[in-house]
């Protein structure tokens, strides 16, 4: 399983590894991240603790709305827990069930634009917990349903860390990944096409981009494990939240990309970066860069890099 290593550089230039544990109740968790819900996950809050019925007969720790506007149920693990896979479905089965329940909350808490901008295509599921068993991460790549897996560690000085751990990236309709696009060519006896979006998002990539956008596919899916989606208007690369959000404009030749970077932290070249900050736009992101060559996109790569880095 991932683990994650933090130090602490002591008085003498010494870095000492700083020993991680597991919070004495589930509850100081599921509120510390609810607090801090959209800046650790991208994730606005909905609903805490709901009820969801005598059929399904739970109460689910928490609902939310992604960046993407898919629903999202959050379940919270002090511990390790081996029915979290199975309980995850369950909710997953009740938020479809729900719709109009699940839409009737966006709207009062949220708003109605939030309401009508729900992607039902693509619900999500994210267990916290303190760890997961092999079988658990074998198992929710088989689920069809997305899984993120997510291990938690809290540390000293009010310290608290989130790794994902595995993901499973649900429907193939609705979304695809590296792994995933890996394991059908094995299957398939045939080799791996990475650049190929989802069959939902091949109709975004215009045919003049498409060579472009291959290269950039490319640079945006070498950073491990990264997840990518086709949405209504364009396609999202993302680990526990997006790190970029790709916007095709023919007419003008070009690529849109914004990263989830901050404007200040960069040089802006006009005609090539722009702080978007303020600024209405589809996909999600603060920082846009418009490629139109490859030279663009290799002017790019630094900016890709930091992105990943910092997600």
């Amino acid at each position: 399983m991932a683990e994650l290593m933090l130090f602490r550089r002591d008085a003498d230039g010494r870095d000492v590894e700083l020993s991680g544990s597991t919070v004495a109740l589930e509850v100081e968790l599921q509120r510390r991240v609810e607090a801090g819900l959209e800046q650790m996950l991208g994730i606005r809050f909905v609903a805490s603790e709901y009820a969801t019925g005598p059929w399904h007969r739970g109460r689910i720790d928490t609902l939310g709305l992604d960046e993407n506007g898919s629903p999202v149920v959050i379940e919270f693990k002090k511990g390790s827990d081996s029915g979290v896979l199975s309980q995850a479905v369950s909710y997953l089965s009740w938020l479809r069930s729900a719709q109009h329940e699940f839409e009737a909350l966006v709207r009062k808490v949220l708003g109605a634009e939030a309401a009508e901008s729900i992607d039902w295509r693509r619900p999500r599921m994210v267990c916290i917990a303190a760890g997961f068993s092999h079988h658990d991460r074998v198992a929710v790549q088989w689920l069809p349903e997305r899984i993120d897996l997510v291990r938690y560690r809290v540390f000293e000085g009010g310290l608290l860390s989130l790794l994902l751990v595995d993901s499973s990236p649900g429907s193939p309709s609705a979304a695809s990944s590296r792994r995933s696009r890996e394991r059908d060519a094995v299957a398939d006896s045939a080799p791996a096409a990475p650049a190929t979006p989802s069959p939902a998002g091949a109709s975004l990539v215009p045919e003049s981009l498409r060579d472009l956008y291959a290269e950039l596919d490319e640079a945006l899916t070498a950073w491990g494990e990264v997840e990518v989606a086709a949405l209504r208007h364009y396609i999202v690369y993302r680990r526990l939240v997006n790190v970029a959000s790709v916007i095709f404009r023919p007419k003008h030749e070009a690529i849109l990309v914004y990263l989830r970077l901050d404007p200040d932290s960069v040089v802006l070249e006009e005609g090539f970066t722009r702080d978007m900050r303020g600024v209405g736009h589809l996909g999600t992101g603060d920082l846009e860069v418009r490629l139109a060559s490859a030279a663009d996109l290799e002017k790019a790569a630094p900016l890709i890099r930091r992105a990943f880095e910092a997600a």
